[in-house]
């Protein structure tokens, strides 16, 4: 039997054969097909000496069914692992977990785990509801300072616009989260936390300046995070994906609520954004 092969198993049954506890004691939320999935993933990658595993991964992930909110299932916060079912922000944060392990050259369950704890929530502190990185804002200033990734950043072309933050859409309609509902306390936590990013401004290419050029490539590259920004009131984003350059422009991978599933976008972005006349523009955020 072949190396990989036996590594493979092995990590398996460490899998199956104990309970996986993350920082600060956290016990993930899983299936065993979700840990099986992640050490293949793991292995299948090590094997494959990649060059970009954003991109491998994402494309490792094509075809997961979309569905919504699936953090939202529980009374309490936790840490849930969940590659049977993704939304856009849970399909960006496993193909970023994945693609950590492989950078730390650990290849366990437990490690990603870790990383994916580390990526949601803030500072990597699982605690309660309100430390999870809501807003993409949040998200990426907080993983920057964790040195996970780095938003790109010009006062030039092709980053021809500014976005000033101007969040409270979840304080404002609390109602729509479940875990939020009623609940005065917490609404109150996550009202201050909107407010300590607004009025932060951000450079961002507008979707009408998104074209198939040399600045724009190198700009934008693959594998790199894409957050929609949109006009919609008292949000900063309205969907994530992953960047990949066709021939023809730059494409996204994500987890789509249209195509029902996790697609490569056959159109170009710049396409596919012209038909949301919400959608304004993208912010570029590099994993590191």
């Amino acid at each position: 039997m072949k190396r990989l092969s036996c590594l493979f198993i092995f990590s398996i049954l460490m899998v199956l054969s104990k309970p996986v506890v993350c920082a600060q004691g956290v016990f993930p939320q899983y299936q065993k097909s979700d840990s099986i999935k992640v050490v293949h993933l793991l292995e299948t990658a090590r094997k494959a000496h990649k060059n970009n595993y954003m991109v491998y991964f994402a494309r490792q992930l094509k075809g997961v069914p979309y569905v919504a909110q699936t953090l939202e299932v529980n009374k309490t916060e936790k840490l849930i692992v969940n590659l049977r079912q993704l939304d856009c922000t849970t399909y960006v944060e496993n193909v970023c977990a994945l693609t950590l392990c492989m950078k730390q050259g650990k290849y366990s369950f437990d490690a990603f785990c870790r990383n994916l704890q580390a990526l949601r929530y803030k500072d990597g502190i699982l605690d309660g509801y309100t430390s999870r990185l809501h807003y993409f804002t949040q998200w990426i200033e907080n993983n920057t300072q964790m040195g996970f990734v780095k938003e790109t950043q010009m006062e030039k072309a092709p980053f021809n616009a500014t976005q000033v933050i101007n969040i409270n859409y979840m304080s404002t309609n609390a109602e729509k989260y479940p875990m939020l509902k009623g609940k005065e306390s917490l609404i109150a936590i996550i009202s201050s936390q909107e407010k300590e990013v607004n009025g932060r401004v951000y450079h961002y290419i507008t979707k009408a300046g998104i074209y198939n050029n040399q600045a724009t490539r190198n700009a934008i590259h693959d594998g790199d995070i894409i957050a929609i920004l949109t006009s919609k009131k008292g949000l900063d984003t309205s969907h994530i994906g992953i960047a990949i350059w066709h021939k023809n422009g730059l494409h996204l991978l994500n987890a789509s609520q249209i195509h029902k599933k996790v697609v490569e976008e056959p159109m170009t972005l710049r396409q596919y954004m012209m038909k949301h006349p919400s959608q304004t523009g993208i912010r570029v955020i590099k994993v590191l």
